[in-house]
């Protein structure tokens, strides 16, 4: 087990019976694990040339404005609905039990700025996915996603590598 591992905590049946959530403020509240996070998720992409990173809420905020001042460029926070105050652009995505919408401004990205998604964990891929969508249909150019943890399980990582992008995960926990 790594050390990042050991510093996420396992909450058995949240938020339903038989999930194991991957609760990752227990490594955000330790000063060397989140600097090794943040480290060890903006590594891969250091050499290569990032306008931006966008950040997906909530956790994605933490760690996108860290490993975007890591990595010397702007910060893009893609919301939920109705949480931005200046004009959005949306993109819907399916989730197990319905559909729900981020956002970012509609003046968020010069086209052809390279963009970094950061989040904390990929699961079933679908927010990420929604997230490059958005992104491009804005003129964004992906360079890559990068995540603390990855559920292989579910395919997310599988998912967004089948569309080009580059993909970065820390840890991977078998199961949902």
């Amino acid at each position: 087990m790594s050390a990042l591992e050991e510093l996420i905590r396992t909450i058995p049946d949240y938020p339903k019976a038989g999930i194991l959530f991957r609760d990752v403020t227990t490594l955000l509240g330790d000063a060397q694990g989140l600097k090794a996070a943040i480290t060890q998720m903006a590594e891969p992409f250091r050499t290569q040339p990032v306008d931006a990173v966008a950040g997906i809420e909530a956790r994605g905020f933490i760690l996108g404005g860290a490993i975007a001042d890591r990595l010397g460029c702007g910060f893009i926070p893609i919301r939920k609905k109705g949480k931005l105050p200046w004009k959005t652009i949306g993109q819907e995505y399916t989730l197990e039990y319905g559909v729900d919408v981020i956002e970012i401004h509609e003046d968020a990205i010069t086209p052809g700025q390279r963009i970094l998604i950061v989040d904390d964990l990929i699961a079933t891929g679908g927010t990420a996915e929604a997230a490059v969508k958005l992104l491009r249909r804005s003129g964004g150019e992906i360079v890559g996603a990068t995540f603390i943890i990855d559920l292989p399980d579910l395919g997310g990582l599988k998912l967004l590598k089948n569309q080009g992008i580059a993909c970065h995960a820390l840890v991977a926990f078998e199961g949902h």
